[in-house]
């Protein structure tokens, strides 16, 4: 991790589990860390839990992925205000328990594909712009899911799945689109099982379920920045002993 020493990570969702999980190591690691999220106030309070030089390394800014115009104004104030993107974690994520063909609100299926897909995407793209205009061989990371590689047997996830699969498919497209365009760029997926955060807690018998915990996500992504410069990790999946799915 010496080499990402000083250098500029933004994290999406940052709020809360995973997401706060990679803030704290992050900025622990040397990091200038950019925790996004709608609740900033919980990124602030991330610093209490941190020594005095590594939280003065984090900071919290609005931002709702889902939005376009709230991404934009985010990126810029990050272009202004620390002069670029050296690290990208997608990781801002959102499941809607209903069932795909019986629930009326169809707002709710388009909030999970603007967050899970769009709001993704459209990062990655932001992120990526500063890296090739400042000739940064940085490193986009995406907080996948195991359901981006099967659909499980929980109908009340609606289209995660869908969105996760879909995240699975651009992870491979902006692989081949960095190739053409010659970039040192990396991209990785990292696809854990169930983890121990707020996004499950609404799952039905979710205590049944062997579980991982928020920093052993945040630990995979030291490890998968902390390769050198010629080596890419593609995707890396992580179960909890015992997962049947």
């Amino acid at each position: 991790m010496e080499r990402w020493a000083g250098k500029v990570a933004v994290i999406t969702g940052a709020s809360s589990g995973i997401g706060a999980a990679i803030a704290k190591q992050l900025a622990n690691a040397g990091m200038v860390v950019i925790g996004l999220a709608r609740r900033v106030e919980r990124v602030e309070e991330l610093k209490k839990h941190l020594p005095v030089e590594a939280a003065s390394r984090l900071h919290a800014l609005k931002c709702d992925v889902s939005k376009e115009e709230s991404v934009s104004s985010a990126f810029e104030e990050i272009q202004r205000k620390f002069s670029g993107v050296d690290v990208l974690v997608n990781n801002a994520g959102i499941v809607k328990h209903t069932l795909l063909l019986c629930d009326d609100d169809f707002q709710q299926l388009r909030d999970l594909m603007d967050t899970n897909v769009m709001g993704l995407a459209l990062c990655s793209r932001k992120a990526f712009k500063s890296m090739k205009e400042r000739c940064v061989a940085g490193h986009i990371i995406h907080i996948n899911s195991v359901a981006g590689h099967t659909v499980s047997n929980f109908p009340h996830m609606n289209m995660y799945a869908a969105s996760k699969h879909a995240v699975t498919a651009i992870t491979e497209t902006m692989r081949n689109e960095m190739r053409e365009l010659g970039s040192k760029v990396k991209v990785t997926s990292i696809s854990p099982g169930v983890v121990k955060t707020e996004i499950v807690r609404g799952l039905h018998s979710s205590e049944e379920f062997p579980m991982l915990e928020s920093e052993d996500i945040a630990q995979a992504v030291l490890y998968v920045l902390g390769t050198p410069p010629h080596v890419q990790v593609h995707e890396l999946i992580i179960k909890p002993v015992g997962e049947n799915f």
